[in-house]
């Protein structure tokens, strides 16, 4: 190779104790549909209908000799039988991206097939790509993490419907099931631990991970590679159940170098950007942000880093990727790395308690070794409480049901539109009553009273409460008000008239058994 010629992109961080193991499992989601019945052609199809997942594992492995590792072609191959598992056909944009990458094809990487895995459970991670991508866009960072005791865990990013993914929300939504399908799978695994899992989405992927994490309390952690969740907040906007506000687990985003106001007006549209500013929202949970200041969006693939198409474009400068500053295809290569050495001590942080780890995400750059003006980072630690009704009721649980009431003020205090519905505690409250947890359920319905003073059925609720745990004269007073504030509440009625009946026996029979 000519000494002026620049040096292929090669993953080169030190690997953790582990050998990686690495499987293709062909599997497909049943409870969705990705062909028609008939074809385009209006013929009957005879293949499987459902959508496709396949499904590629990075694992901790027992570390063997004599074992020849991966390649990036072998990786490359795998594009053929995406969705047409057992018809391998290799699209045209494939063909041109492997062609791309011819002087890196031979190049091995260090996962092994099949390879034996290690004994015990291992945290589960799972990378979503970006937009349409393959699942091993970023082989070198899955591998990486496999070393040092994660298993990984990537399928295609697509659309609900087709193979190539749709930028809107039927689209976020498809890649977001996708991820929970995969964290399901994951728990079917002898070497997993579904208690620790975290999601790592690049691009389109860092914005369907925060889907997934607010309808899936599996995922523990989120990592973001210049995730679409800076670049998308109209897509969350359109979801009333995706709220940056409410997420209490930690997030690790990175981000590429300064995008100026000028080119994202060019480049992104009013609909795209009118929504929240996810990050700033993003108070409840620990946040880490990584600015890479010298890496362009497709730099944090290292799939990308090994098109030499992509580097055609590197200094067009009508392309929104082109070179920054003097930054060079060497300094994309040095990022990554410690893209990859933030992320596995993000992991390790929160999803094995490394103390170590957690010092290092606190810690500056400059600090933990990194060259100078590579990147910058800070830590912003969670604050206060989501004004949700799954945080209030921790809460409670937290401080005691007695305490229901300054709970819920100091929520409506920091979100004025927060409410708490009567139907939601008298559920909880049910939930209490069934479990036998008497007393927190009187106090929950006290709450509930306070909340609701002119509603006959939370007095009501209270009352049932009171008879189940032996308070007679207290629930006799309160089915009393229910039927004061609602005279045609019946049930209140009949109870007032149960309860006087057996109080006038009881009188009875304390005077029969008394001495004159």
């Amino acid at each position: 190779m000519d000494s002026d010629t620049p040096r292929p992109f090669q993953f080169d961080e030190k690997p953790g104790a582990y050998q990686v193991g690495f499987r293709v499992v062909e599997q497909y989601d049943h409870s969705r549909v990705f062909r028609q019945r008939i074809d385009p052609l209006g013929r009957h199809f005879p293949g499987e209908c459902a959508r496709p997942l396949q499904t590629l594992l990075w694992y901790p492995a027992v570390r063997r000799k004599g074992h020849e590792p991966l390649t990036v072609e072998d990786y490359a191959k795998l594009w053929a039988t995406e969705t047409s598992f057992s018809l391998p056909t290799l699209p045209l944009r494939a063909k041109e991206w492997i062609s791309a990458m011819a002087p890196t094809l031979v190049m091995p990487l260090k996962a092994i097939r099949d390879a034996e895995p290690s004994p015990g459970r291992f945290p589960v991670v799972i990378y979503a790509p970006s937009f349409s991508s393959v699942s091993w866009e970023n082989a070198d960072l899955c591998e990486y993490l496999a070393s040092y005791g994660f298993v990984v865990l990537s399928s295609p990013s697509m659309g609900a419907s087709t193979r190539a993914m749709t930028a809107d929300l039927p689209g976020a939504d498809a890649q977001a099931r996708d991820i929970s399908f995969l964290i399901a799978y994951a728990s079917t695994l002898a070497n997993t631990d579904v208690t620790r899992v975290a999601v790592a989405g690049f691009s389109w992927g860092g914005i369907s991970n925060v889907f997934a994490a607010a309808r899936d309390h599996r995922i523990r952690a989120l990592i973001a590679l210049d995730g679409s969740l800076r670049y998308w907040p109209g897509l969350i906007k359109q979801a009333p159940d995706v709220c940056a506000e409410q997420m209490t687990i930690p997030l690790l985003a990175f981000s590429k170098a300064e995008w100026t106001m000028e080119e994202q007006a060019r480049f992104l549209t009013a609909a795209q950007i009118d929504g929240p500013n996810v990050l700033n929202a993003w108070i409840h949970g620990d946040l880490v942000t990584v600015r890479m200041l010298g890496m362009t969006h497709r730099q944090f693939s290292s799939m990308a880093q090994r098109n030499e198409d992509f580097w055609k474009d590197f200094s067009d400068a009508e392309f929104p990727d082109k070179q920054i500053a003097d930054y060079e295809r060497e300094d994309g290569t040095v990022g990554y790395g410690w893209v990859a050495q933030y992320a596995l001590n993000f992991l390790n942080a929160y999803l094995k308690q490394d103390d170590s780890a957690m010092a290092f995400l606190r810690k500056t750059p400059a600090y933990n070794g990194v060259p100078k003006h590579l990147m910058a980072a800070s830590f912003r630690a969670a604050t206060g409480i989501p004004a949700s009704f799954m945080a209030f009721r921790a809460e409670v649980g937290k401080q005691g049901f007695d305490c229901a009431k300054d709970v819920y003020a100091a929520m409506t205090t920091s979100k004025p539109g927060f409410a708490v519905s009567e139907a939601a505690v008298n559920d909880w409250a049910e939930e209490l009553l069934n479990g036998g947890f008497l007393r927190q359920a009187i106090q929950l319905l006290m709450f509930s009273v306070h909340l609701n003073p002119d509603s006959s059925g939370a007095y009501a609720s209270l009352a049932r409460a009171r008879r189940l745990a032996g308070q007679t004269e207290a629930a006799l007073e309160n089915y009393k008000k229910a039927l004061e504030l609602n005279p045609s509440n019946a049930e209140a009625r009949r109870k007032i008239l149960e309860l006087e009946n057996t109080a006038t026996q009881t009188d009875q029979h304390r005077a029969e058994i008394e001495p004159l």
